[in-house]
């Protein structure tokens, strides 16, 4: 028996077999992947867009305006009804596959459509250059015709819009050092393309002078957005944009605008409106002159005293130690009165001084730790001379307190002054316990004298200070297990 192969539906579009790898369902019939797409824009398909008339496929939008319904509502747009009977769409066997041709776009009045063709540019389509509206598909390169964007657009003088590599080739600046590497020239390949070939007339920006204090400020010549540096809201050339006397080429970080309306790099304006003088980058040994006469030297000189004491103060508001006016730079603080830097030292031995070794004395000046001591400082057996007595002459005029307990000197207002001597207590040697002050000699057991610190300290009811073992025999608990063995009890 001879064999007969299967038969293989056809494609409407083709007529050719269709298998099943390839095989694509819609309106009961089988179609080719590639014949499966719209009769009339040539769209390709798929199961969701897919419209099947009479054995032809066509997209939605495509179906709907050749069978779908007309009139108001219908796709005619408002105020009018359709009469679009489709005709035009019976034509389509005539090699054009039922594609419309793209009307004319109707011209606009000369300097209103856009630049490019001169049609009206309407709002869905505008790109927007130099003031001027495009069309989205007139916005494109002059020279190499890619399509631009709000990126990469660059206004030409010639009032064409180009890319910035175009803009860059025809006006930015050539020579060495721009885009060609080291050893050789730019060459514009404009330049090439023949001896008669029209050379643009504005490579040379600053020939397009600006209205007066609108344009650069260095050559006074137009300044394009592709090229525009801002200095102090002003607009210039990025070639203009150099210090004024080394010409060195400036960018945000060191460009210095200087006084006299022109930009400078940080050396340069540190040399001509800087502080010059003793310090000021020239080392020591000689003043910086700058290649400046002896008269604008003279008329630079300071003309404020050095010496700051020589200034005196209003009573009681200066330094204490020199009675000048104290300012902010030189100001040190020491018991609420503010002292010049030179006069923070100490009275006796003339050290320097800081906050952590200044200590301010009874008699309103300040002295180091050790002096202080010396003059202040508690004096006797154990403090500093063991195993000696200190002897002190009595002809000093500072206040010397031999005693242990001292009886003499200035007596302190109730409630102020150490609780066990009622002398005045001052910073170098306040010990506190519980709210009261005390001198540090003054800070012992009441009973065994023994010297205390914040471990051992014990308030007593009485107002003294007691170390532990003394205040526990005055008043710690009394009887079976507090401190006297078991089966006896205090008689104390």
């Amino acid at each position: 028996m001879p064999f007969k192969p299967a038969e293989n539906p056809k494609c409407p579009k083709c007529n050719k077999s269709v298998y099943a790898a390839e095989e694509r369902v819609a309106g009961g019939h089988k179609w080719h992947k590639g014949c499966f797409k719209c009769g009339m824009c040539g769209k390709m398909l798929d199961s969701t867009n897919c419209a099947e008339h009479e054995n032809e496929l066509y997209c939605k939008n495509c179906h709907g305006r050749k069978y779908g319904p007309k009139g108001y509502g219908f796709g005619g747009g408002a105020g009018c009804l359709s009469m679009d009977t489709g005709a035009q769409f019976q034509e389509a066997g005539d090699g054009t596959n039922g594609h419309i041709e793209p009307k004319p776009i109707p011209k606009a009045p000369e300097g209103e459509g856009c630049p490019r063709c001169g049609g009206y540019v309407y709002m869905a389509e505008q790109m927007l250059a130099r003031g001027r509206a495009y069309h989205k598909g007139c916005f494109k390169c002059g020279d190499c015709k890619k399509g631009l964007d709000s990126v990469n657009c660059c206004e030409g003088p010639d009032r064409e819009i180009y890319c910035r590599v175009c803009y860059g080739k025809k006006f930015g600046p050539k020579g060495y050092g721009y885009g060609q590497g080291g050893g050789a020239l730019q060459t514009d390949s404009s330049d090439l393309i023949g001896e008669f070939t029209p050379k643009p007339s504005s490579v040379d920006t600053t020939a397009i002078k600006a209205s007066p204090g609108q344009g650069c400020p260095r050559c006074g010549g137009v300044v394009f957005a592709a090229e525009m540096v801002l200095s102090k809201g002003r607009e210039w050339h990025r070639k203009c944009y150099k210090c004024r006397d080394c010409t060195k080429t400036l960018d945000s970080i060191i460009a210095c605008d200087g006084p006299d309306h022109d930009v400078y790099c940080k050396t340069c304006y540190g040399k001509k409106w800087g502080p010059h003088g003793y310090g000021f980058a020239c080392g020591s040994g000689f003043l910086q002159t700058d290649c400046m006469t002896e008269d604008q030297l003279a008329a630079q000189k300071p003309s404020v005293p050095i010496d700051t004491t020589s200034i005196k103060a209003p009573e009681g508001q200066g330094c204490p130690r020199c009675g000048g006016m104290v300012f902010a730079a030189e100001q040190q603080l020491a018991k609420g009165t503010m002292w010049h830097k030179k006069c923070f030292n100490c009275a006796e031995c003339h050290r320097p001084l800081d906050s952590m070794i200044a200590c301010d004395g009874p008699d309103r000046e300040i002295h180091c730790r050790a002096c202080y001591g010396k003059l202040f400082g508690p004096k006797g057996f154990g403090f500093g001379h063991t195993p000696t007595l200190v002897s002190t002459d009595v002809q000093t005029t500072a206040p010397v307190y031999t005693d242990f307990k001292p009886m003499n000197g200035p007596k302190a207002a109730d409630g102020k002054g150490c609780r066990r001597c009622g002398y005045s207590v001052y910073e170098a040697e306040k010990m506190l316990s519980k709210n009261l002050v005390w001198h540090k000699r003054c800070f012992s057991c009441f009973d065994c004298h023994k010297s205390l610190d914040s471990t051992n300290l014990n308030d007593a009811p009485n107002g003294e200070i007691y170390c532990k073992g003394c205040y526990g025999r005055n008043y710690g608990p009394r009887g079976v297990g507090f401190g006297i063995g078991a089966g006896a009890l205090t008689m104390t």
